[in-house]
Parts: structure tokens; C-alpha cells; sequence
């Protein structure tokens, strides 16, 4: 034998299996396809969603609204824009229990037909919550005094509350009343420019939109409530 040549050995062995491809290489193609679809889907589902979020929302959680005229004044000012949180309200309506903001609570409230207003229409009002339910309100002399079971001699609600320096003009009205079930009085905080429950009496519970949460413009005034 010819010692200058040497033998090649093969380059597999017999029986060795042939090599395959990866599992993940397989159908890649598919697979692009399929994730390119529910991406498609998904984004299409959102933009259908978002719309019936965002009216969710606002009808049952909480809503932007716009001051319109000055009987709040100085507590809040013509055009500000507040943030009205409704969802306790939706809650009450779940349970069915009578919806009763705290006194003090600047509340939105729908009035419906008011010829004190000028017009048969519906609009929307936004007050302080003087007298609560089973309470007697008495305005004399330029005074507000409320009467319930922890008071029997009698309180004065604005000074209660803290704001009395916040009121504007005189409450010259005469007013007696005891609010029954279901109702509260509110008054605006311009005392001798507001349309409130002087004028049309108690409002009814179920005629509240929502409590005031925020001012959020101008954001010079912007102020948690």
C-alpha cells in the first residue's frame, strides 16, 4: 500500500439520523399571519370600546361641567370648569337607598319645568346643601338656623360649615320649613343672586346628578372639594 495516501473516513456515521429543523421554524409564516389578525382584532375592538367606556363614565361615574352664572360666588366663579362625581349617586340607584349628600356638598341637581326659571325646560343647577331630610330650616332676619334631633335649640349652618366668610349679599328671606323624606334644601352661596330652594322649595333626592369633586380650571384655582 501507497503510505502517501491516506483514507477518508466518511463524514457521517451509518444509521445517523438526518438533521431537522428547528419546531419553531416550522409554519413561521402561519404564525406571523395568525398575530397579524389579532392584532387587527384587538385594535379594532378597542376603538369600538373606548367610545362606550368613555359614555359609561360619564353617565355613572363622573362628569366635566361648566359653571354657568354667578349664584356660587365666591366659592366658585363663572366658567370655572368642575369635575362631578356621580357614582355615588349610580350606587343609591343600585341599592336602591335614597341618595343624601353630606350638608356643606356642592351638588348638580336637575330642575324640571321651572317657571322660577323662565322656562319649561330642564336644566341643571348647582347649590349648597343647607337642611337634610326630617330637618327644620329657619331663615329670619338675615339668619339661617337649622333644627333637627341633635339640635334641638338650633344651628347655624354656614357657620358650622366654615364658610361663612364665603357668602356673598344677605339671606333676607322668611322662610319655615321642615324637609321631608327624600328632600333636601340647598341655596347657592350668592345669597341674594341665586335661584334656589327659597324660591322652589326642597328638591327631591332622586334630581341629583352628582357632588362636586374638583375645580380643575382655571388651574390658578384648582381646588379638590
Amino acid at each position: 500500500m501507497d503510505n502517501n495516501h491516506i483514507k477518508q473516513e466518511p463524514t457521517t456515521q451509518p444509521n445517523q439520523p438526518l438533521p431537522t429543523l428547528p419546531a419553531n421554524d416550522l409554519g413561521s409564516e402561519d404564525s406571523k399571519d395568525r398575530e397579524g389578525l389579532k392584532s387587527v382584532v384587538s385594535t379594532i375592538a378597542i376603538l369600538l370600546l373606548a367610545p362606550i367606556l368613555a359614555l359609561a363614565i360619564t353617565a355613572f361615574v363622573f362628569q366635566s361641567y361648566e359653571v354657568d352664572g354667578p349664584s356660587m360666588e365666591n366659592t366658585l366663579q363663572n366658567k370655572d370648569r368642575l369635575i362631578v362625581w356621580k357614582f355615588g349617586h349610580t350606587l343609591s340607584k343600585i341599592s336602591g337607598d335614597a341618595y343624601v349628600p353630606q350638608r356643606g356638598s356642592i351638588i348638580v341637581f336637575v330642575r324640571k319645568g321651572s317657571q322660577e326659571l323662565g322656562s319649561g325646560k330642564e336644566k341643571q343647577l348647582i347649590k349648597r346643601v343647607i337642611a337634610l331630610p326630617g330637618e327644620r330650616i329657619v331663615i329670619k332676619d338675615g339668619k339661617v338656623t337649622v333644627y333637627n334631633d341633635s339640635h334641638p335649640e338650633g344651628f347655624d349652618p354656614d357657620e358650622t360649615l366654615g364658610i361663612k366668610d364665603t357668602i356673598l349679599g344677605e339671606t333676607l328671606d322668611n322662610v319655615d320649613e321642615t324637609i321631608d323624606a327624600g328632600e333636601i334644601y340647598v341655596m347657592g352661596d350668592h345669597r341674594n343672586n341665586s335661584m334656589d330652594s327659597r324660591a322652589f322649595g326642597p328638591i327631591s333626592t332622586t334630581d341629583i346628578v352628582g357632588t362636586l369633586s374638583a375645580r380643575i380650571l382655571p388651574l390658578s384655582q384648582a381646588k379638590k372639594f
